[in-house]
């Protein structure tokens, strides 16, 4: 059994960092996969000589293939009634889903939370039950009610991330508004996409290279609530289009850095996700349709390849 940081000297001492050396001396540029990615990555390999020059080229995901045509067709009139409508019906999808595997009824009216990607520790698919207290409180609180959902998978030895995922199926399997989904494939990311209020993403910054399952969640009218990682320095404005954790510092102890962003979290829940859902639904419709304006076209694979054909190739 090796922790996180074990292994990652175990992947360096076996000789990953040698190739990766090797590979970028004899490229004449290489690209990262957002420009957080790249500032990072320039700064792990300053003190090798004749690397190659390192380009940001942020991921993207498919707009036609993603999104939603009745969302898109809501977003583009800004039909807010068409919206919800179409909204709902793909919760109920989803919410079938959860009915199938878990054998829990999900209240299309309530905030519905997903943390859906692969299970790696860095990505801390468990951050929300930091604090059990307060995450109780949050998911019994009568006037704003919320709808918790898990999935992903984690890799076959990845302990670690193994851990993680029993912890969370054995937590939830007696809440009926909590649930963990198996079986996480192209289907039922799209559900989980299209029937989602909230797409939550936790890695701790510096340790998601670029993700991009929250795009496809924007296009689909999911809001993001984020560390600030990955592509979303270059996507975010807290408040207006999705909701940041405030930066701490990276370098801080892991377990410090949890506890700092998981009260962080629940702040964000308590005090501005939640009564805004349920107390302020113009406003809160103005961050879905801002999400959708923000995420597109900047993070579709049109600009993608153009870029990549233009800068690298």
């Amino acid at each position: 059994y090796l922790s996180e940081e074990e292994l990652q000297k175990e992947v360096v001492n076996g000789g990953m960092i040698n190739y990766t050396v090797s590979a970028l001396r004899l490229a004449k540029k290489s690209n990262a996969v957002s420009k957080l990615h790249a500032k990072v990555s320039r700064n792990m390999w300053k003190d090798y000589s004749d690397i190659s020059e390192i380009i940001p080229i942020t991921n993207a995901q498919n707009q036609n293939f993603w999104q939603d045509q009745t969302i898109e067709k809501a977003h583009l009139s800004k039909d807010t009634s068409l919206y919800k409508t179409r909204k709902t019906e793909l919760k109920k999808v989803l919410f079938d889903e959860v009915l199938n595997q878990s054998v829990k009824l999900f209240d299309p009216n309530v905030l519905t939370i997903v943390w859906a990607r692969r299970f790696a520790g860095y990505k801390r698919a468990d951050l929300l039950l930091h604090d059990i207290e307060r995450f109780e409180r949050l998911i019994n609180n009568e006037k704003y009610p919320v709808q918790i959902i898990w999935a992903g998978k984690p890799y076959p030895y990845d302990f670690y991330a193994i851990d993680i995922f029993n912890h969370l199926v054995h937590y939830s399997k007696h809440k009926s508004n909590l649930a963990v989904l198996v079986g996480y494939e192209i289907e039922l990311s799209r559900k989980l996409k299209g029937g989602s209020d909230i797409w939550l993403n936790t890695p701790r910054i510096t340790r998601e290279a670029s993700g991009t399952s929250g795009m496809t969640a924007a296009m689909n009218g999911s809001v993001n609530v984020s560390t600030n990682d990955g592509w979303m320095p270059e996507f975010a404005k807290d408040g207006e289009n999705c909701f940041v954790f405030p930066e701490i510092d990276h370098d801080l102890p892991t377990w410090d850095q949890d506890k700092i962003d998981s009260d962080n979290l629940y702040d964000i829940l308590e005090n501005k996700v939640l009564p805004m859902y349920y107390d302020e639904p113009i406003k809160w419709q103005q961050i879905v349709f801002n999400s959708i304006d923000d995420v597109l076209p900047e993070f579709t694979s049109k600009r993608l390849a153009t870029q990549y054909y233009k800068e690298l190739y």
